[in-house]
């Protein structure tokens, strides 16, 4: 029977065609020409369940491939994705939620937390140690122990000598609480006060800004620490103090804003010393330059231009180092018992506004 021309069964043609279409179908994936299904799972709408007529026998039916049932609240972890971030609350943060810091000869305890949740571990800590309480007053954030004589414990604590001699000072430890300078802080302060005779009213903390011997100050430091390591263990087991709470009602620093609502200074309801010291750690804070200073007039140079503007760009190890350049003078000035924060912009030195630095400064001194 003859066969027409080009019609032959070649065994050979089946296998390079089946080659012909694996190589093509491996250039097609390689270069993504082929759609990417392996996402599609997840954005799938489900179909209504298959409906079997009347009469049907329905064990002859079964899934044959069985998918398992998914809850709706593990649904989102089928496929990762961007997850938006949360908000930034470290402004708000400590380093450090117990601190001991000295400046001028005075040590205080600063505590990440408001006065209303520190207020009653402190009474806690003064049961525990067995100083007890005899006066409080959580208005001015005051509290005093009992009279230490007659507890060996409360003896050591405070330092005592052993064997007490005749006619010995009555005395009591001292523990102030304030709202810290910022936001959202507390610092405790302590010191040991003697009396001729039994105390029989809550002392005044008159006195206490004088600056205590090398040996007060030690014994403060320790009992300070003391202090951070209860609140420390106390930490899930805290209750709050409405009466303490009051103090925070007045925070000790402010920002002046003009009647078009722009900054035009800082109020600091601190001594010199503590303001001029705040200025100084929030200057280290936010990275800004300072060229000179004069704590005695009172007044700080600085170099407040962008990171960019202060450095020679990428090319700059063919040229010298940008110099730091004064843009800026912080003011200190005394008024009474406040200190007000002014700022200048020196004409002509490329600086940002003196509203933006001192708002900067206000963000991290408070």
């Amino acid at each position: 029977m003859p066969v027409l021309s080009g019609t032959r069964s070649n065994p050979l043609s089946r296998p390079l065609v089946m080659a012909s279409g694996l190589l093509l179908l491996t250039a097609v994936s390689g270069c993504s020409m082929l759609e990417d299904r392996s996402e599609r799972y997840v954005t799938a709408k489900e179909i209504p369940p298959l409906e079997l007529p009347e009469g049907a026998d329905t064990s002859r039916f079964r899934q044959l491939m069985p998918i398992r049932e998914v809850r709706a609240a593990d649904s989102s972890t089928l496929y990762s994705s961007e997850v938006p971030r949360p908000p930034d609350m470290t402004s708000e943060i400590l380093d450090q939620n117990y601190a001991i810091e000295e400046l001028d000869g005075k040590a205080w305890l600063l505590v990440n937390d408001v006065p209303g949740q520190v207020w009653p571990v402190v009474n806690a800590y003064m049961a525990n140690r067995g100083l007890g309480v005899s006066h409080d007053n959580p208005q001015l954030g005051l509290l005093q122990s009992e009279v230490v004589n007659y507890s060996p414990r409360a003896r050591q604590l405070l330092e005592l000598p052993e064997n007490p001699g005749r006619g010995e000072a009555s005395t009591v430890l001292q523990v102030r609480i304030a709202p810290g300078v910022r936001r959202k802080t507390t610092e405790i302060q302590v010191r040991r006060v003697s009396f001729a005779h039994t105390p029989v009213q809550l002392g005044t903390w008159a006195g206490a800004d004088d600056e205590p011997t090398p040996e007060a100050l030690a014994l403060q430091k320790r009992i300070l620490a003391d202090i951070g390591e209860f609140l420390k263990s106390r930490e899930d087991n805290k209750s709050f103090s409405r009466a303490a709470s009051v103090m925070t009602s007045t925070p000790l620093v402010r920002l002046m804003v003009s009647e078009s609502d722009q900054p035009v200074g800082i109020r600091m309801s601190l001594d010199y010393g503590r303001s001029w010291a705040e200025v100084q750690r929030a200057l280290t804070e936010a990275g800004i330059p300072v060229l000179d200073l004069n704590r005695s007039e009172g007044w700080v140079h600085v170099d407040f231009r962008d990171p960019g503007d202060r450095s020679s760009g990428m090319f700059g190890w063919f040229s010298d180092k940008e110099k730091p350049r004064h843009t800026h003078t912080i003011n200190l000035n005394r008024h009474d018992d406040i200190v007000v924060i002014t700022v200048k912009r020196m004409g002509g030195s490329g600086g940002k506004p003196a509203s933006e630095l001192l708002t900067q400064l206000f963000d991290y001194l408070y």
